[in-house]
């Protein structure tokens, strides 16, 4: 969980459906899609989320008969530089006939309330 204390931006908490750790104000589950909330506030800032990054690629084995194994590493880095986050998000093989696709997404909504605005 963050270090942001409840009712702040970046706060998290944990989906009651999947136990994804996700933002405190999320009203749909990123993880799962399960919803959490139906107010019309949460409904609204939803409509006005932005995708800043979104990326997407498929790999596939060289030509033979090896099998390839692979490992989907995510790591987040601050404006420093530093390493903030990272998690293996995925693993496997793959066949000489087979292919994966994968594809990143990062949703941005803006925060909300009196402790959302940035303090100097």
């Amino acid at each position: 969980m963050s270090a942001a204390r409840p009712g702040t931006a970046g706060a998290t908490r944990t989906c009651p459906h999947c136990k994804a750790t996700i933002l405190e104000s999320a009203s749909v589950c990123p993880a799962c899609r399960g919803h959490l909330r139906y107010d019309d506030a949460a409904i609204a800032r939803a409509k006005t989320a932005i995708h800043p990054l979104q990326i997407e690629g498929t790999i596939t084995p060289p030509d033979g008969e090896t099998i390839f194994e692979y490992s989907m590493v995510l790591s987040i880095r601050n404006d420093r530089g530093e390493e903030i986050v990272r998690q293996v998000i995925g693993v496997g093989a793959l066949q000489p006939d087979e292919k994966r696709t994968f594809s990143v997404q990062v949703e941005m909504t803006e925060a909300t309330g009196a402790k959302a605005k940035r303090r100097h």
